[in-house]
């Protein structure tokens, strides 16, 4: 699972990292804590147009749905697509064949169980430098008043060795894409065989973690702040 991010990147940062340039800066809004749930809009670099760094907004929404009132439904069930079975889940199969992105993040939360509590990590590159994470995403009209809404979902897989002993539950963790990869995980032209084997755990080393305070875990603070990120030790 993949629902707690950092994107606290602003817009010389995306565009100098992906040579790319965001459409939409005033819509931006770079912070240090997105929950899924919210169903945030999230910078995100395209297959389509791989030039340009549009906003998505968490939670796919298939092209074939109905109506406004399923895409609300199905919008909570799609945050995460499993590399496992990607290629075959109706909401995803057609997505990582054509419609392919990027996902930068500064780093993402996972929990970790001890006994009866849950221990909040932060995880994030070595370097300190962005993750590129592997996504789906999709565009669907709203048949009612046309109104298009992209959206996306993040691609998970099994966690490696670092990542199963923080996310000892279900032992996963997004895909993150190494240099070499993220052109070919956006190229239109990769084979679906090609683009399956990119979606592997990435070696422990090329992550680092620590555990945060509870303040990732109140609803009621304000969580875009350095605090939420900050090395916490628990006794």
């Amino acid at each position: 699972m993949c629902f707690t991010v950092n994107v606290n990147l602003i817009k010389e940062e995306l565009e100098n990292r992906y040579g790319a340039t965001l459409i939409d800066p005033d819509n931006y809004r770079p912070s240090y804590y997105y929950h899924a749930f919210s169903l945030p809009e999230l910078p995100a670099i395209c297959s389509a147009d791989p030039e340009k760094i549009r906003l998505l907004r968490w939670g796919l929404i298939p092209y074939w749905t109905r109506s406004i009132a399923d895409a609300n439904e199905i919008r909570y069930k799609t945050f995460n697509a499993r590399s496992e079975s990607i290629d075959k889940k109706p909401s995803f199969s057609s997505p990582v064949r054509s419609r392919r992105c990027i996902i930068p993040l500064k780093g993402f939360f996972e929990w970790q169980h001890a006994g009866k509590r849950k221990i909040p990590w932060y995880i994030y590159h070595y370097e300190n430098d962005i993750l590129s994470v592997a996504g789906v995403y999709d565009e669907w009209k709203e048949p009612g008043t046309g109104e298009l809404f992209s959206t996306f979902s993040i691609i998970t897989t099994d966690a490696n060795e670092m990542m199963a002993e923080i996310h000892n539950s279900a032992k996963r963790m997004p895909a993150i894409l190494d240099k070499k990869s993220e052109s070919g995980w956006i190229d239109k032209s990769s084979s679906l065989e090609d683009l399956l084997n990119l979606l592997k755990p990435c070696p422990s080393e090329f992550l680092k973690a620590h555990t945060v305070s509870p303040l990732v875990n109140d609803r009621s603070a304000d969580r875009n702040t350095p605090d939420v990120i900050r090395e916490f030790e628990y006794n």
